[in-house]
């Protein structure tokens, strides 16, 4: 019985993100999109045809263990969710580490971010 409240408790929470998810979804942002890198990030963009943007999220292994992957990976998720409503829709945004994600802050991700999507002419 525990078991399923807790279950039934953490699903209904967790929503469906709207991300790439497939590698010939990636290698076409790479080809046709714009690029622009500002300090710890690198964002390609383009059109997705639909009405929602789409994030997705690419980091190396060379970058850190799983943890500071992940965390990485959350914090992207979270920007991406603060700046949504803000943005042009109907893009597909592929957001890549750089050498020093590591040692950034959520503040210092957040400002690149924005700088980088303004950069982009989408806010």
């Amino acid at each position: 019985m525990k078991a399923r409240f807790w279950r039934a408790f953490f699903f209904s929470k967790v929503k469906n993100f709207p991300s790439l998810k497939k590698n010939t979804e990636y290698r076409t942002v790479y080809k046709e999109g714009r690029k622009r890198a500002f300090r710890n990030l690198c964002m390609y963009i383009s059109d997705n045809g639909t009405e929602k943007n789409r994030l997705g999220i690419s980091i190396s292994h060379r970058e850190g263990n799983s943890v500071v992957r992940h965390t990485f990976a959350r914090r992207m998720r979270e920007i991406f969710r603060k700046f949504n409503s803000e943005t042009v829709q109907g893009k597909d945004i592929v957001v890549v580490a750089g050498k020093k994600v590591k040692e950034a802050s959520f503040d210092d991700l957040l400002e690149d971010y924005y700088k980088l999507l303004s950069g982009h002419k989408l806010i």
